[in-house]
């Protein structure tokens, strides 16, 4: 472990005490020991986390490159199989969320493309010991596709106690919340551990393209898989310009002559305006990544992507502990060769919300073989923005209070709240607001209009 010669007395004593209670933990492997077992010493150590703000530049276009500047892909059928059949596709946090499996609408496009151009694309979903129950039912649902499904379980490391900097799972705290997973950035240890990765570069493959499960508009592109073979590019992000619903997202900068991920938790307080502000940093992580397979195992092997720490405080019945996590898109300072590719905002469509629900199964977006195509009869190319009241969180209860999801092609915003219920058939435009009296059902009827609208019973209607 390098980094204990610089740790004090007292963290050094921290460490071997954390070390030999980890020893005992027998739910987890050595691998996921030791995994562990380092990035606590990182962070006791306190590695640089700080970023000189006067050497931040902004990245040329030949580091984050435009993606209309990508060339065209091969018209030749073959040429686009042989590039298909180096990739794998890979999803993160593949969690199946109220119901409303994402991984439905990804096994549809990946089959597609794989009968479109007889190749071999295989599906990768990264479980936490959390999710790995579910997604094996989805992999039992597809045992008969033309795709070649793969799980792996990402690391599994013991919370921290504060207190006293043992592992919450030497309290008594045998079950579940004793337990983490530590973060995306695992990622690449856990395709290394579980010896996936080792499968798929003896099958050929080349690079992994991965993204959070959520995320609807992140499907395969042929154009920036073509731009990484023939430019040896061993990782690649796609950003995509801020707008100001984005200005928390992490973003890329040249930084001492490297591309690095710059993520709002990095930035010094007077500077975070700065960072918010869509002048200066005008792109953000969509967190679709594409990466060379060989380069993670060289880097995994040499135990390099030492990414930036993230704590995570939070409290199990009552004990105070500390989840350390990474993120994957920190890992790209460490690869040779790599870029940013600034896409269509089309390209990052996540689905975290009811309203965002509401977006996606509107007629702003069609759904054709998986793919989520956006209407070109909406001219404004920013989406509407959607607030709706507690009634509509859950999923069940958002799809009960529509009896059909409203035409929203040339609405600007709308605002729910209250014992709203919709018709079928309604159209929505403009600014609309709709806001039932408490205790009153206030029924939206079927077929109307409403344009630029505040609501708040019928006699508004």
């Amino acid at each position: 472990m390098a980094a204990a010669a610089t740790l004090s007395a007292p963290d050094a004593a921290k460490l071997s005490q954390l070390k030999s209670a980890v020893s005992g933990l027998g739910q987890i492997s050595e691998s996921e020991k030791n995994g562990f077992i380092n990035l606590v010493s990182r962070y006791l150590s306190g590695e640089a986390q700080h970023v000189d703000w006067s050497k931040i530049q902004t990245p040329t276009d030949e580091i984050v490159v435009p993606y209309d500047s990508l060339a065209p892909t091969p018209q030749d059928p073959a040429a686009t199989k042989s590039l298909l059949d180096k990739l794998v596709v890979l999803k993160l946090n593949g969690e199946v969320r109220n119901g409303m499996t994402f991984l439905d609408l990804i096994v549809i496009q990946i089959e597609n493309l794989n009968t479109k151009y007889g190749c071999n694309v295989p599906l990768l979903l990264m479980n936490s010991f959390n999710t790995h129950d579910d997604t094996l039912k989805i992999v039992e649902k597809y045992a008969n596709s033309n795709i070649d499904i793969h799980t792996f379980n990402q690391s599994q490391y013991p919370r921290l106690v504060v207190e006293d900097f043992t592992p919450l799972p030497c309290k008594g705290q045998t079950g579940k919340d004793g337990w983490y997973p530590p973060g995306h950035g695992d990622v690449f240890a856990s395709l290394m551990n579980s010896g996936k990765l080792d499968a798929l570069l003896s099958q050929g493959k080349e690079y992994v393209f991965a993204a959070n499960s959520d995320n609807l508009g992140a499907i395969v592109d042929l154009k920036i898989l073509n731009h990484l073979m023939t430019n040896k590019n061993e990782y690649c992000m796609e950003v995509t310009p801020k707008t100001l619903a984005d200005v928390k997202g992490g973003t890329l900068i040249s930084y001492e002559g490297k591309v690095q991920l710059l993520e709002i938790a990095q930035v010094p307080d007077e500077h975070v305006n700065e960072f918010k502000s869509i002048e200066k940093f005008k792109i953000f992580n969509t967190n679709n990544l594409w990466v060379n397979l060989k380069a993670i195992k060289r880097l995994v092997e040499a135990q390099a992507l030492k990414m930036e720490i993230i704590p995570n405080p939070k409290e199990v019945d009552g004990i105070k502990v500390l989840q350390l996590e990474t993120a994957a898109g920190a890992a790209i300072k460490f690869f040779d060769n790599a870029i940013g590719i600034n896409v269509p905002r089309s390209r990052f469509l996540p689905v975290k919300a009811t309203s965002d629900l509401l977006l996606v199964q509107s007629d702003l977006y069609t759904l054709v073989d998986g793919f989520v195509e956006r209407n070109k009869a909406r001219t404004n190319p920013s989406n509407p923005s959607i607030e709706l009241g507690p009634e509509f969180k859950k999923v069940g209860n958002f799809l009960s209070r529509f009896k059909s999801i409203p035409s929203i092609i040339e609405l600007d915003s709308l605002k729910v709240s209250g014992d709203v219920w919709f018709g079928t058939g309604i159209t929505l435009k403009g600014k609309v607001t709709i806001a039932a009296k408490p205790g009153v059902k206030l029924e939206i009827p079927d077929g109307v209009v409403l344009e630029n609208k505040e609501i708040h019973g019928p006699e508004d209607l």
